[in-house]
């Protein structure tokens, strides 16, 4: 597959670090599919207080917006979040793997190693962890959408009109008949989670079986997936969008603010969070240019966070599952069909289908091991057929 071109700027792209307008605020509300599933879900259960959780996000949101000045989005760290919806964890143990990966990639960003592992990344293989993460985000849409079929399908097709409607905030008016709909069949509510932790979620050095816990369930399982999806997919599908206004998007700095962001304050009780291609996808599909979706997404967090929780658990639960499933839906297809995949070589389509297949089954990870294996057979087979040729003639 050729080499990803020299970025550019994209035509009539803004060149404002911040916008106010109709599309930067709905765009801002794209990425709450992924966003607000997982910590709802997280805070329903009681292992982490609702205000220094949203008060992180508050935080990385704000910083993100007056680093990069572009939506570049914050979410939670899919792998850490999925292991504490399974089997439960201590906010020790959560603030711990916080503080771990954050060390790990302010690490990795600081050394500049993060861009040593993603030069070597073939465009095949980037194409096919797009698509296999486009699938994994389609098929946890889907679950959303299952848990209210009708609601899930109403949804998605208000969100798929009022995307064609001139200067319609569609995410809002979707967002809107989602809640109005959910209040008609009895979803919604709010999420009782307590809020009596300590300040300090690490108060005292832990023990070491649970660093041994912390490390093997939840910090290396995470690691594999921040490094592909929210740092290496991230500042490619950034580069893809927005040309040179992206430069600054690299490995490194993604790496860097994800660390600070957690070693400062997972300590605190906040959820370990990074960036992600999937959000920035989301983000750029509704409409958002510029750095005002990541600011107004703070901003909301903010208030969220200083609101008293009752309240504010009130209204972010008030939006259903199914509702959110559409906005994910969407965004799934915009991260996994782009030009990348259409503009590739017959002879790469294996590698790309293979690594999105891996990914799938596996874990992004091993999805970038299995492309690179079969990248490597493909450019061997290739090699092979040029010197049989040419011993022919």
């Amino acid at each position: 597959m050729p080499a990803l071109p020299r970025r550019r700027r994209s035509p009539g792209a803004p060149t404002a670090g911040f916008a106010i307008n109709g599309q930067e605020i709905n765009g801002a509300l794209g990425d709450l599919g992924t966003l607000l599933p997982l910590t709802l879900g997280i805070l329903a259960l009681g292992v982490l207080p609702p205000g220094p959780v949203l008060f992180g996000f508050a935080a990385f949101y704000l910083a993100t917006a007056c680093c990069y000045r572009l939506p570049i989005p914050v979410q939670p760290m899919k792998a850490v979040a999925a292991m504490l919806l399974a089997t439960g964890m201590t906010p020790q143990a959560v603030a711990l793997s916080g503080v771990m990966i954050g060390g790990v990639m302010l690490g990795l960003g600081l050394t500049g190693w993060i861009n040593r592992l993603s030069r070597p990344i073939p465009q095949s293989v980037l194409a096919g962890l797009q698509l296999g993460l486009g699938v994994m985000l389609a098929q946890a849409s889907l679950a959303l959408m299952g848990e209210a079929p009708w609601l899930g399908g109403v949804t998605l097709a208000v969100l798929l009109v009022t995307m064609r409607l001139p200067r319609c905030p569609s995410v809002l008016v979707t967002l809107l008949v989602a809640a109005g709909l959910g209040l008609l069949r009895g979803d919604g509510g709010a999420i009782a989670a307590p809020d009596s932790h300590s300040l300090l979620a690490l108060a005292a050095w832990p023990d070491i079986g649970t660093i041994e816990h912390s490390l093997t369930t939840l910090v290396l399982p995470q690691l594999a997936l921040t490094v592909t999806n929210a740092i290496v997919l991230t500042a490619l599908v950034a580069g893809d969008y927005f040309g040179e206004r992206a430069a600054h998007v690299t490995p490194a700095r993604l790496s860097i603010s994800t660390g600070l962001a957690n070693l400062v304050l997972a300590p605190f009780g906040a959820l370990p969070m990074c960036h992600g291609a999937g959000g920035l996808a989301a983000h750029y599909r509704f409409g958002a240019r510029t750095g005002t979706a990541p600011l107004l997404m703070g901003l909301a967090m903010l208030i969220m966070a200083c609101l008293p929780m009752p309240w504010s658990l009130a209204l972010l639960a008030a939006i259903p599952a199914a509702g959110l499933g559409a906005l994910l839906l969407v965004a799934a297809w915009q991260l996994g069909v782009t030009r990348r995949l259409f503009d590739s070589r017959p002879d790469c389509w294996p590698v790309i289908a293979a690594t999105a297949a891996v990914t799938v089954a596996l874990s992004p990870f091993w999805g970038l091991v299995a492309g690179a294996a079969a990248e490597w057979g493909r450019v061997g087979w290739a090699r092979y057929r040029r010197a049989r040729d040419a011993s022919a003639r």
